[in-house]
């Protein structure tokens, strides 16, 4: 059954497809959700477990397969690049489109040929999205989609979900340049509506985890915080992602037998590495204690979720914030400022910033008799910190939804 968010994208949809004179008779709808990171934000990279929920901000693709091998998309968030259209396998060299959404597109083409996929139809297909640029995912989403769209058409089947990932990831890593790791695919692909999502990267498997019995009604709120955030490839995101790594090969220079910072677990071995490393690494230390401390929040938060505590969920959600300001130094001005409005909100059980840092949007988990408490607090104080971009923020009310979904029989 449609929800009234649907109809309504539907129905634009349906006025950009007329507007862009492509033809959608007949055609389906793929929809892909946003994601809710609850932990460890900036694990997946590092080799954490990691844990998220799906949010009903969308990406909504109406499309039909066609047998002229070739690309038509067009995208109502983006109607002044017009109509994108290319052949099957004639895409542009790989990071060599910069500012263009189209990119995602060449780039789901140039990963599915390079994987061995025999891709021989095309599609014709209009897009429309409501996902905040910026925190919740929104080019992983638009990659699932374009992926599972694409093997659909072409009548593949991709028995492993895992694979569909490492693909939706190529997108980003290996023709956008994008230095992704794979949390915000795990989390779209896997998500399920009333569950939270436990990724276990050692055994590579998935546990739904239901909200323990008892807990306080709360929402889940997105606080886009208006400004634009360029790309991880442009980001704060690739410099921490680079330094982590590095000091995945100091430790191991110096003997210490990991493979990422995630193996580093007991609380000794964390002394000896900040004893020996503090003076001529101490900002790549800070970024090893964020990692620490972030890893054994999350079991703590993984068994009040399961136990229906949502305040200490919400409360761990805070502290991990925190370490991602003060000693992984991720985040933003915009981001704080939300947070910080945020805190002093009755009710608001935790925040922080979400996704690749510096821009964006902010998260907070808040019990629902609040919400109304902290739209008006932003709306008053948030123009006040940050009047560039008083006209341009918004807040998103969000619930736990399936991440991929198909529709039939619309056009």
């Amino acid at each position: 059954m449609l929800s009234e968010q649907d109809r309504a994208a539907i129905e634009k949809i349906k006025g950009l497809a007329k507007d862009a004179g492509i033809d959608l008779s007949g055609a389906k709808v793929r929809r892909s959700s946003s994601r809710f990171c609850l932990g460890v934000e900036h694990g997946d990279y590092n080799g954490t477990e990691l844990f998220g929920v799906g949010t009903d901000r969308f990406i909504w693709m109406a499309y039909k397969g066609n047998d002229e091998g070739k690309m038509r998309l067009y995208s109502g968030n983006f109607v002044g690049d017009g109509v994108v259209e290319f052949g099957v396998g004639d895409v542009p060299e790989a990071g060599s489109v910069k500012d263009s959404w189209a990119r995602f597109a060449y780039g789901v083409d140039y990963v599915l040929r390079r994987e061995g996929y025999a891709i021989s139809k095309g599609i014709d297909a209009v897009i429309y999205g409501d996902i905040p640029g910026g925190g919740m995912s929104r080019s992983a989403s638009l990659s699932l989609n374009l992926i599972l769209t694409m093997l659909e058409v072409n009548g593949i089947a991709v028995d492993d979900d895992f694979k569909i990932v490492d693909m939706a990831q190529a997108v980003e890593n290996d023709y956008v340049g994008s230095p992704c790791g794979q949390l915000d695919q795990i989390m779209i692909l896997f998500a399920k509506e009333g569950f939270g999502t436990h990724y276990n990267p050692k055994a590579r498997t998935i546990e739904y985890v239901p909200l323990g019995e008892g807990a306080a009604d709360f929402r889940i709120v997105c606080l886009d915080t208006g400004t634009e955030r360029p790309g991880l490839e442009k980001s704060t995101y690739k410099v921490r992602r680079a330094e982590c790594e590095q000091l995945v090969g100091i430790l191991q220079d110096n003997g210490y037998e990991i493979e990422c910072l995630a193996d580093i677990k007991e609380e000794g071995v964390f002394e000896k590495i900040e004893s020996e490393l503090s003076v001529a690494y101490p900002d790549l230390v800070e970024r090893l204690r964020y990692i620490f401390k972030a890893q054994r929040r999350f079991y703590e938060m993984l068994d009040a979720w399961k136990g229906g505590d949502i305040e200490t969920v919400g409360s761990i959600f805070r502290a991990d914030g925190l370490g991602l300001r003060d000693e992984y130094k991720i985040s933003g001005d915009e981001l704080e400022a939300m947070c910080d409005i945020a805190r002093g909100v009755e009710g608001v059980l935790g925040e922080r910033m979400l996704g690749g840092g510096d821009k964006g949007a902010s998260g907070a988990l808040v019990k629902v008799g609040s919400v109304d408490a902290l739209k008006e607090a932003v709306d008053k104080e948030y123009p006040k910190k940050c009047p560039d971009f008083a006209e341009k923020y918004a807040v998103h009310v969000c619930r736990v939804v399936d991440g991929i979904k198909v529709f039939e029989g619309l056009f």
